[in-house]
């Protein structure tokens, strides 16, 4: 009986914080828009026009750099093969 006494007590508790959640949110100024038409101007749809297709001149370098990366990588890879070899023909492995 007191489990259902609590869990009740609980339920109600979290219903209450729900609804007083959902009111201050749900908040409006009623005082504002009564008996006075206000117009509201639709949202002007924003466009920069002449300059291609919004990525800029960086789109075009794409595969340059991705190529340099590329080349980076394989350079460091053969540089650590070549020092690996070293230290093994220094320790006669």
């Amino acid at each position: 009986m007191k489990k259902k006494l609590l869990g009740t007590a609980i339920g109600l508790a979290g219903l209450a914080a729900l609804a007083i959640s959902a009111s201050a949110n749900a908040h409006v100024d009623v005082a504002v828009g009564v008996g006075v038409p206000v117009y509201a101007q639709p949202a002007v749809p924003v466009g920069y026009y002449g300059y291609g297709d919004g990525y800029g001149y960086r789109r075009d370098q794409w595969r340059e750099r991705e190529w340099r990366r590329h080349e980076w990588r394989e350079r460091r890879w053969h540089h650590e093969m070549r020092r690996e070899e070293r230290w093994r023909e220094r320790h006669e492995w």
